[in-house]
């Protein structure tokens, strides 16, 4: 109880803009991206493209499921636990030209995710696709959103996202683009309350193999722009080292990755001067290895 105190007490004396970050704003999922500031728009291959821009699921060439798990300043009542599922559609096309190998009928991702406790919770569940054409990739996103408040019921609206990348300079720089909630729903009609609408405008630029550089910008409709940066490195193919730090959350973060076979594990943990330390948890499996038609 004294913890859920000082959870109150502190969050009266924080800015808007940190509180705003929470609750059914766009999912920042995968511990790679957590690590890394959630600076996540450009962050393509991966199943948590599902959540983070569903552009970047059309470089996934095999089928991907993953776990990701949050615990939030250490208390039960914020934890989130997320399930995501990306499957490659027809035949997978082998590399081009300066292009990644990519799967010729784009990629399906779905996601279910709760976070909160019994007083109040979220539930979302979102299917996704992403198409690759060329250095191009596009995708989109539909969100059934329930909020649940104990004793008083709950609400359930639609949601919808819309997302691009394009590789500027090939394997060096990108742009990723994502509109959360574009059709701004709205969860009640009491003071107007809606869903936040959030566009995020990021770059990737890989000066080497080793090191990827991360940069990214934020705005909601009725909220500050907040930015976003990350640093990952890897010493070897199979270990990450990661950096970042998140301007609206006013959080730094850092975590590890290891790839072991077909799984892919990463690690990171987040620190807010005021509510403490968050720490989060993925684990992603692929399988089918070969060029596969589904």
């Amino acid at each position: 109880m004294a913890k859920y105190l000082l959870l109150l007490a502190t969050s009266l004396a924080l800015p808007p803009t940190l509180l705003r970050a929470q609750g059914n704003g766009p999912a920042g999922h995968g511990g790679r991206a957590q690590a890394l500031g959630n600076a996540s728009v450009t962050l393509d291959g991966e199943v948590w493209a599902v959540a983070n821009n569903p552009a970047g699921l059309g470089s996934l060439t095999h089928p991907t499921a993953g776990v990701f798990l949050e615990n939030r300043y250490l208390i039960p009542s914020l934890n989130v636990a997320a399930a995501a599922l990306a499957l490659p559609l027809g035949v997978v096309e082998p590399p081009a030209t300066g292009l990644p190998a990519q799967a010729s009928r784009g990629v399906l991702g779905l996601e279910a995710q709760r976070w909160g406790g019994k007083l109040y919770n979220e539930t979302r569940l979102g299917a996704a696709y992403g198409y690759r054409l060329g250095a191009v990739s596009i995708g989109g996103r539909l969100d059934v959103l329930q909020v649940s408040f104990q004793d008083l019921g709950s609400r359930r609206v639609l949601a919808t996202s819309l997302g691009g990348q394009a590789d500027i300079l090939p394997q060096r720089l990108t742009l990723g683009i994502h509109l959360y909630n574009l059709t701004q729903a709205r969860l009640a009609s009491y003071q107007d309350e809606r869903v936040p609408t959030v566009l995020r405008v990021g770059l990737a630029y890989r000066p080497g193999k080793q090191v990827l550089l991360l940069a990214e910008a934020e705005k909601g409709v009725d909220r500050a722009a907040g930015v976003k940066a990350g640093l990952e490195y890897l010493p070897t193919p199979a270990v990450a080292v990661r950096l970042g730090y998140a301007s609206l959350s006013q959080q730094a973060t850092g975590g590890v990755g290891w790839q072991a076979g077909d799984f892919q594990f990463d690690y990171a943990a987040g620190w807010h001067s005021a509510l403490g330390i968050s720490q989060y948890f993925s684990v992603g499996w692929h399988w089918c290895r070969d060029a596969a038609q589904l």
